[in-house]
């Protein structure tokens, strides 16, 4: 089989080939036909955790179960099915049920960092990693859910809104374009943020009720007059353009922070008069990815995507981290 490895940290990518591996107890081998490119696959690739190098990138995976390892009596040969970032735990101690996925690298597996991800044509995954893909949606739809779907759905429905409420998506790019999908299916009312006017027809067209460019005003004085935003997701990578919203939460209002940026100026008396809060939000489990392409089915909600073929690997990675791609870039196989 053909991978796309990466030999130390800061190396390349480089498509190589290997013996296509075999499933051990409790694992599934995955003949993976679609792989999306995240930003946190620098994460590997430059090193960021330490990692046991070569190591193949890659973990919004969708394809089909080909082998099964022993002991494994929920998956079968042919399944469709996917792998995100949450690849399993080890069963040694209770980081995962307390939600303290960092706490440590060896009670947690992350696909793509602590094994082998999607960058492949072949995955070995753990059974408790592994999300049943609905009929509706095809491999390269699947995939991006696996990581930005996943992610922008699970921190909305656990964020304490309700329908009706007014909530704020802060950026229109790969996960702000879906939370804005998902805010509108959820029945909230849904403001989209971005810079430039020019974005206003994409945000409405998302379900957005409102845009609210901030290169032209200020979000927290717009997101006032509409009553103040109970929620505020903030999928970008810019501090600053995150705490320029919170000055928009309404009492009790919350900026969730899903993009990994510097750091975010607070005023401590508006969090004290106002009762406000910022909260990080982890991606979610298995079971998570199937509730969001379950409702992205139901709802109709899909993310927009740039489809290359495997062996333009490298060049969907430079394009993604580059700030090119205007939403998603996946990558696949032809299995």
């Amino acid at each position: 089989m053909r991978v796309a490895q990466v030999a130390r940290a800061g190396g390349p990518l480089e498509i190589v080939e290997r013996d296509i591996p075999e499933p051990g107890a409790g694992q599934v081998r995955i003949k993976v036909q679609a792989c999306g490119i995240c930003h946190s696959d620098a994460l590997t690739k430059e090193g960021v955790f330490p990692i046991k190098y070569p190591r193949v990138p890659g973990h919004e995976v969708a394809g089909l179960i080909d082998a099964i390892g022993a002991g494994v009596v929920r998956w079968s040969a042919g399944d469709r099915v996917g792998v995100g970032w949450n690849g399993g735990s080890c069963g040694y101690c209770d980081n995962c049920r307390r939600g303290d996925f960092f706490a440590c690298l060896t009670s947690t597996n992350i696909t793509g960092v602590t094994y082998d991800g999607g960058y492949a044509e072949y995955l070995i995954a753990p059974t408790d990693a592994v999300a049943a893909i609905p009929a509706e949606l095809d491999p390269a739809e699947a995939a991006p859910l696996m990581c930005a779907g996943v992610t922008t759905f699970n921190a909305l429905r656990n964020s304490g809104a309700r329908p009706g409420d007014l909530v704020a998506v802060l950026g229109l790019g790969g996960l702000g374009h879906l939370g804005v999908q998902y805010a509108a299916r959820m029945g909230f009312r849904t403001v989209a943020i971005a810079r430039g006017q020019d974005k206003a027809p994409l945000a409405k067209k998302l379900g957005a009720s409102v845009y609210i460019d901030n290169q032209a005003s200020d979000p927290s004085a717009e997101l006032r007059k509409l009553g103040g935003a109970k929620i505020v997701l903030a999928t970008v990578t810019d501090g600053p353009a995150m705490g320029a919203t919170v000055g928009g939460l309404g009492p009790r209002g919350t900026l969730m922070v899903l993009g990994a940026a510097g750091p975010i100026q607070v005023s401590p008396p508006a969090l004290i008069t106002g009762s406000l809060s910022v909260r990080g939000w982890y991606s979610g489990t298995s079971i998570d990815s199937q509730d969001a392409m379950n409702f992205s089915v139901f709802a109709g909600v899909r993310s927009m995507n740039e489809v290359l073929s495997f062996d333009r690997v490298a060049e969907a990675y430079d394009r993604m981290m580059s700030g090119n791609a205007r939403f998603r870039v996946v990558v696949t196989t032809g299995k």
